[in-house]
C-alpha cells in the first residue's frame, strides 16, 4: 500500500464511498438502514430480536439484528465454529454530538419563527453557529388501522441557522466570544409571514409550529407517493446537522472534510471490514465468528438500553453461543474472543503542537491508531498491542499510537464498558482526525482503506494468531 504520496485509485473510491454513506446518514437511524442496507446487499439475512433463532441460523451464514432502529450487530459465523469458540468484535457507535428538537418546540420573537433545542453530547457549540443546518430523524406516524409506524425523514436544504451577533454590537467577539446555550443559541426557522401567522393563529395546545409538521408530512408523502396529514404525525426525534455535503479537500484532495466523522468514519470502515473478510469463501475454514456492533448513544454515557452499556451484544452473543445447546460454554467463549473499540483518534494539530505528548503523536494519513491510557480511559493493553501489530503486518499497512500528556484530560469509549462487562480482551484504536466534535470535523482522505484492510485482516487472521498469544492458560 502507498503511505506517502497522492492517493491510489482503490484509496480515494474507499473515501467517495464514505462520503456517499456519511451523506446519507444524517441521524442514527439513517446510518442503521444505510447498514442494513449494506449488509442485505452482501448476503447477511435480517434477525428479530423477538423471534427464537434456533432454527434461523446456523455456521457458514451472516446476519444482522438492530435494536431501536438505531443499533445495529451484523456476524459472521465461521463453518468451523462451535460454542465455546470466540468471536473477533469491531465496535463503533453511530451518534455524533449534535441539537435536538424539544419535546415543545414552537418559539417565536420578533416575527421570527425558531425552535427549541436541546444540546446532545459534547459539541464545540461555538462551531454551529452560521452554519447552514438541515434537519432529520425519525417521524412516528399513525396508520388508518391505528398502528403508528416509524419513517426516516431527512431535509436536505439548508432550512435553520443559528446567526451571530455582528461585531459592531459585540466588539469582544473575537477576543472572548461566549453564549448563553438557552436564550442565545435559538435556530431561526422562517419568518412569521402572513401564511405562518394564519396557520398559528389558533394553535392551541400545538407543541411544534404547524409549517414545520406539513414540512414534515410533504417529506413522507413524496417518499410513499401518497399524502400524509399532518394529524397523523403523532411524535418525532429530529436533530439539526450541517447541510453541506462531505467532501474531499486539499491540494492533493488529501483531505475529507464532513460532518460526523466521529464516529461514522470508523462505522463505515468496520461494516466495510466485515463484508469485505468474507471474499473467497474465508468463512469456510474459519473456527470464530466475526461481529460488527454499532451502538447508539456513546456519546451520552452508554447507557440506555441500545447503547453499548445495555443487553444487546451479551445477549447477541449468548443466542449464538446457544446454537449448541450448550449455553455453560458462554463464559469460555469469552475469554477466547477480542473487542476492538474502533472510536476516530486525534491527529497532530500544527497550530497546538505543544497540547500533544512529543513522542505518541498520531498524523493524517499515515494509518490508524492505537490508543493507550494507564489509567483504562482506553482499555490497550501489551497483549493487544502485539495482536494487532501482527495484524498490521500481515495487511500491509501502517499503525500509530496515541498517549495524552499527563497535564491533559482524556476521552474515553465503549471499549471500557463492553471489557467490563463481557471480560473480553480489548483494545482501543481509530483514524486520526482534527475538529474532534465541531460541527464539520476532517480526516486523512487515505486512512479510510487502511483501517477497512486493517480491519479485514484482524477478522480473517484473529482465529489464528490468537492461539499464539499466550497470556491465561
Amino acid at each position: 500500500m502507498q503511505l506517502h504520496g497522492k492517493m491510489t485509485a482503490t484509496a480515494k473510491s474507499c473515501a467517495l464511498d464514505f462520503l456517499d454513506f456519511v451523506n446519507a446518514s444524517p441521524t442514527p437511524y439513517h446510518a442503521v438502514q444505510n447498514l442494513a442496507e449494506h449488509y442485505m446487499s452482501h448476503g447477511f439475512q435480517y434477525l428479530s430480536e423477538k423471534s427464537d433463532w434456533q432454527s434461523k441460523i446456523e455456521p457458514g451464514n451472516s446476519y444482522f439484528v438492530t435494536r431501536n432502529k438505531s443499533s445495529i450487530i451484523a456476524f459472521s459465523i465461521g463453518k468451523k465454529w462451535k460454542p465455546g469458540n470466540g468471536f473477533s468484535i469491531i465496535a463503533t457507535h453511530t451518534d455524533s454530538p449534535t441539537l435536538r428538537l424539544k419535546p415543545k418546540s414552537q418559539k417565536s420573537a420578533y416575527g421570527y419563527l425558531q425552535v427549541g433545542v436541546e444540546k446532545y453530547g459534547g459539541g464545540i457549540w461555538h462551531t454551529w453557529f452560521d452554519r447552514d443546518l438541515s434537519l432529520a430523524g425519525r417521524v412516528m406516524v399513525e396508520e388508518e388501522d391505528g398502528r403508528v409506524i416509524q419513517y426516516n425523514v431527512h431535509i436536505d436544504r439548508p432550512l435553520l441557522r443559528i446567526p451571530t451577533l455582528a461585531i459592531h454590537l459585540d466588539p469582544s467577539a473575537n477576543s472572548s466570544f461566549s453564549f448563553n446555550m438557552e436564550t442565545e443559541f435559538v435556530p431561526l426557522i422562517g419568518l412569521e409571514n402572513e401564511l405562518a401567522k394564519e396557520e398559528t393563529s389558533d394553535n392551541g395546545d400545538k407543541y411544534h409550529h404547524p409549517v414545520l409538521l406539513s414540512l414534515l408530512a410533504n417529506e413522507i408523502s413524496k417518499s410513499l407517493e401518497t399524502t400524509i396529514d399532518p394529524s397523523k404525525i403523532v411524535d418525532f426525534e429530529l436533530i439539526l446537522g450541517d447541510a453541506e455535503k462531505a467532501r474531499l479537500g486539499g491540494i492533493h484532495e488529501e483531505f475529507v472534510f464532513s460532518p460526523r466523522l466521529d464516529n461514522l468514519g470508523m462505522t463505515f470502515c468496520a461494516s466495510q471490514a466485515l463484508t469485505k473478510s468474507l471474499e473467497n469463501n474465508s468463512l469456510d475454514n474459519e473456527s470464530c465468528v466475526r461481529v460488527v456492533p454499532s451502538f447508539d448513544h456513546e456519546e451520552i454515557g452508554s447507557v440506555s438500553a441500545q447503547g453499548a452499556e445495555s443487553t444487546f451484544l451479551p445477549a447477541v452473543l449468548q443466542r449464538i453461543c446457544e446454537l449448541g445447546k450448550e449455553s455453560s460454554l458462554f463464559s469460555i467463549s469469552m475469554v477466547k474472543s477480542f473487542l476492538v473499540s474502533a472510536d476516530m483518534a486525534h491527529a497532530m494539530h500544527p497550530n497546538y503542537s505543544s497540547r500533544y505528548e512529543n513522542s505518541n503523536t498520531p498524523f493524517l494519513n499515515k494509518g490508524t491508531v492505537i490508543k493507550v491510557n494507564a489509567n483504562q480511559r482506553y482499555t490497550t493493553n501489551s497483549a493487544g498491542i502485539v495482536l494487532l501489530k501482527k495484524v498490521a503486518q500481515l495487511a500491509d499497512v501502517p499503525i500509530q499510537s496515541f498517549v495524552v500528556r499527563n497535564d491533559s484530560p482524556c476521552g474515553s469509549t465503549i471499549g471500557p464498558k463492553l471489557a467490563a462487562m463481557t471480560g473480553m480482551r480489548t483494545l482501543d484504536l481509530g483514524n486520526p482526525m482534527l475538529s474532534m466534535h465541531s460541527c464539520r470535523e476532517m480526516c486523512g482522505s487515505k486512512d479510510f482503506e487502511y483501517a477497512v484492510v486493517l480491519f479485514s485482516s484482524f477478522f480473517q487472521n484473529f482465529a489464528n494468531l490468537e492461539e499464539k498469544i499466550i497470556i491465561d492458560e
